[in-house]
């Protein structure tokens, strides 16, 4: 896109190249002129026999003649063709429209020259008007070569300027009605909408207005519809604009773009500005590896002056989301800059319930679908997660030509969202096939017999994402706190598929490895974290995350000792060694359970809850339950009763 600055020159140059041009045709016409013989010149050659050749033009009158013993080509415009003709060869010499070329006749010098007609020709003009087309385009390339060299400096001048998007119109708007799931959140950030819409109420009694509202949690939990919500509400603009615009090449710019910014904010008060991912740009100070002198550190020192220094931000609230709250600068969160801290959580079972009312609002749901039992069996999903759960189950009605959402579809997706696409196509081999079924039955009967262990769901060996098949066990109740015992009882269930694989194949594969992985972390957070070690009691070793933060903890040293690292390590293999033990113990009692779920799976290759049930309690899965129909009064009174024989039939005698 060529800059506004640059279309102007470009304007400019183009009417320089035509002003030129037209200057260079009159100079070449003044020059031609000034070198053209008299008319009565002219005449007298041709009456005293002189020229040798000529050739004449009707059209355009340009006459071009050679003198004899001359080599020379003279040029001579004709002013009045039909006179030259008729005072030259007289008014019945035959001349006609067109060209006309004559040679001096040598075998008789006193005879007149003798003329033929020619086609007409213009390959003289085009050539003449080369060098002119030559200089146009030359002219026109400078031209555009300045114009971009103009178009980068604008764009290097405007490089301060803050790429914000401001929304302060009705279309598309956001309210809490839109959000869903969040009622606590919505009501803290209630009184900031009541701030905006009528700050002098608060102003009367003393209270300030908070400058920043810090929203932290979990990705896709709505920080940034919670944003645009509490714009909605109170009716005022909306500046967005996320951390990583404000760092660009050049030095500078990022608190030229934040000064911008709030200054845009002040001219439109009250206004809200939202920073979305503020951690790429209000990270701790001092953390960088390349001295204090950084461009990320001058941006954030202009955003703590402009949100709490001399420059007073009346009305012009600041609002930003972050999911890693750990690694912002405390200067940010201190009161007088980010007063208000509002903790965006998983929602629970009714919040996911709300938030699935709301995208499956314009969408048909069949008859069999209940949102309360979707939201009980979605226990961590984020907002997100059930947005794209919705969407995922439309995708597959249409898929499967039906006109409305089944519960089979909200199932399936539901499993595509947590494991991926089945890969039915993938070609498998019947001892892959046979160890995958003895892994994953492995994990299911140790679920079973685990009595902390969610239910399982479903069971398959069909691959799926990068597993070669899983075993899900969805969770019945949201909880706040995990014990020792259930996070015990997790990590036999996850080497409960390495162990089937032993006790049955004697062999061992590497399709265990991420359950070992996830196992080792539970072990270590177990002794590290919870001070679940009654060997090392209650203390926590080392850091709270699991994530490195390179600023932090680059100079950081170990805060145990290389003996207290040996027994962690030993503590961890322990737990680890007597949940695998566990494990054994359980499928080798249980053997004969763990080879009729495998088996079953071998040639299914997938079973739901229900069938796991029976298949554990030595019932046939494929038997369907026959429910025997009620009668109205039975329904009435809530118990089920056996139906009596028709008395007044021939079908109540079987012999007949």
């Amino acid at each position: 896109m060529i800059h506004k600055d640059s279309k102007g020159l470009l304007t400019y140059f183009l009417l320089a190249a035509v002003i030129i041009v037209i200057l260079v045709v009159s100079l070449r016409g003044l020059l031609s002129s000034s070198e053209t013989p008299a008319y009565s010149e002219v005449i007298g050659h041709f009456d005293r026999l002189e020229v040798s050749e000529f050739t004449l033009n009707l059209g355009s009158g340009s006459l071009q003649y050679k003198l004899r013993g001359d080599d020379t080509v003279y040029s001579y415009k004709v002013p009045n063709v039909s006179i030259f003709y008729a005072e030259l060869f007289g008014e019945d010499s035959g001349f006609e429209g067109g060209s006309y070329r004559a040679a001096y006749n040598a075998e008789h010098p006193s005879e007149p020259l003798v003329y033929d007609e020619i086609p007409a020709s213009n390959s003289s003009v085009w050539l003449n008007l080369i060098p002119t087309l030559l200089m146009i385009g030359v002219m026109v390339f400078l031209a555009i070569s300045m114009s971009r060299s103009i178009s980068s400096a604008g764009r290097i001048n405007s490089v301060g300027k803050a790429n914000v998007k401001v929304d302060g119109s009705d279309k598309n708007k956001v309210t809490f009605e839109d959000v869903a799931g969040a009622d606590e959140e919505k009501e803290e950030l209630q009184e900031i909408v009541e701030l905006l819409k009528d700050p002098s109420k608060y102003r009367n009694i003393g209270a300030k207005i908070p400058k920043g509202v810090l929203l932290v949690g979990p990705p896709g939990n709505g920080k940034t519809l919670l944003a645009k919500a509490v714009a909605g509400e109170a009716g005022v603009p909306f500046f967005s604009i996320s951390g990583s615009d404000f760092l660009e090449l050049y030095v500078g710019v990022g608190a030229a773009r934040v000064r911008d910014l709030f200054d845009q904010a002040k001219k439109s008060a009250p206004s809200i500005i939202f920073i979305d991912e503020i951690d790429a740009v209000g990270r701790r100070r001092g953390a960088g590896l390349g001295g204090g002198h950084d461009e990320r550190e001058q941006t954030l020192n202009q955003l703590l002056v402009e949100m709490d220094g001399f420059e007073v931000n009346e009305s012009v609230i600041v609002m930003a989301a972050t999911n890693r709250r750990d690694v912002l600068d405390p200067a940010l969160l201190r009161p007088g800059r980010f007063d208000r801290q509002v903790y965006v959580n998983y929602p629970d079972i009714k919040g996911r319930e709300a938030i699935l009312k709301v995208h499956s609002k314009n969408k048909p749901l069949a008859p069999d679908v209940d949102l309360k039992t979707v939201a009980s069996a979605t226990a961590g999903f984020t907002g997100a997660d059930l947005a794209n759960l919705i969407n995922e189950a439309a995708l597959l009605a249409v898929k499967r030509g039906k006109k409305a959402i089944t519960a089979q579809d909200l199932s399936d997706a539901s499993i595509k969202v947590i494991a991926g696409p089945e890969k039915k196509s993938r070609v498998i081999l019947p001892e892959e096939k046979r160890l995958t079924a003895y892994h994953e039955a492995g994990h299911a009967v140790c679920h079973f017999y685990c009595p902390t262990q969610d239910k399982v769901s479903e069971v398959s060996i069909i691959p799926r994402g990068m597993a070669g098949g899983y075993t899900m066990a969805l969770p019945e109740h949201d909880k706040s706190y995990v014990s020792k015992t259930e996070m015990n009882e997790q990590i036999i269930v996850l080497l409960g598929g390495r162990a089937a694989e032993k006790l049955i194949l004697d062999d061992i594969s590497t399709g265990a490895s991420n359950d070992i992985e996830r196992a080792t972390d539970t072990a270590r957070n177990m002794v590290t974290r919870y001070g679940f070690s009654d060997k090392l009691g209650p203390v926590v070793y080392g850091h709270d995350d699991n994530e490195v933060f390179l600023g932090r903890d680059y100079n950081s040293t170990k805060t145990y000792s290389e003996v207290i690292a040996s027994e962690i390590d030993s503590e961890m293999r322990a737990i680890i060694h007597s949940a695998y033990d566990r494990a054994q113990d359980i499928l080798s009692e249980h053997k004969e359970q763990l080879t009729r779920v495998a088996e079953y799976l071998i040639v299914h290759e997938k079973i739901n809850g229900e069938q796991f049930i029976k298949l554990m309690n030595g019932e046939d899965p494929d038997a369907v339950e026959v429910v025997p129909p009620q009668s109205s009064a039975e329904k009435a009174e809530g118990t089920v009763f056996a139906p009596e024989p028709p008395k007044d039939s021939d079908d109540a005698n079987p012999e007949n």
